[in-house]
């Protein structure tokens, strides 16, 4: 059974992008060594990408490109996809694509993105772990790393690590289906 993970950097003060969604204060740190929690050590065990709408747009604004050709990309939308930068497909309900996730077993999937979605699958208890990268940014709001739902839970601390320039890595499990 694939292992459904987050893996996400959010500012110190709980946001993940700006109002106007930029996220230059996030690539001021790019090429920064993550040693063996680098993104691209990450997404070598990835099969399948899963990320919301809005991710989608705005990963489509980058000219270069489509960045997940040697993953499954699935794109959670109602509405129709106008040419797609990659191969990708579209679901609609959250539940089905939940059922089907977990009947993958050739590889982890990936909650690419924003919290919104993140949240939708921790709410029905369907994301199993999560590292969270917290830069040494304030920011001053934005799009918070997960919105405000009323959802309650105690995630386990797998590991917390301080990596260079200030930025700190946060592993957590969140469903009784993960284990480490």
């Amino acid at each position: 059974m694939a292992k459904i993970l987050g893996y996400i950097a959010a500012s110190v003060d709980g946001f993940i992008a700006t109002p106007d969604d930029s996220l230059d204060w996030l690539f001021k740190y790019e090429g920064m060594d993550l040693g063996e929690d680098d993104y691209r050590l990450f997404l070598k065990r990835i099969r399948t990408v899963v990320m919301g709408r809005r991710t989608y747009d705005f990963i489509m604004q980058d000219p270069g490109p489509w960045p997940y050709g040697e993953q499954r990309a699935i794109i959670v939308t109602s509405r129709p996809i106008i040419a797609p930068k990659g191969p990708l497909e579209t679901r609609g309900d959250i539940d089905s694509l939940i059922a089907e996730l977990r009947s993958l077993d050739d590889g982890d999937v990936w909650m690419l993105g924003g919290g919104q979605l993140q949240m939708a699958f921790m709410e029905r208890g369907a994301l199993d772990e999560i590292e969270i990268y917290v830069m040494p940014e304030l920011i001053g709001g934005g799009r918070p790393l997960f919105p405000p739902t009323g959802f309650r839970a105690s995630p386990r601390l797998l590991s917390a690590r301080a990596l260079e320039r200030g930025c700190v890595r946060l592993h957590y499990a969140l469903s009784t289906a993960s284990t480490d």
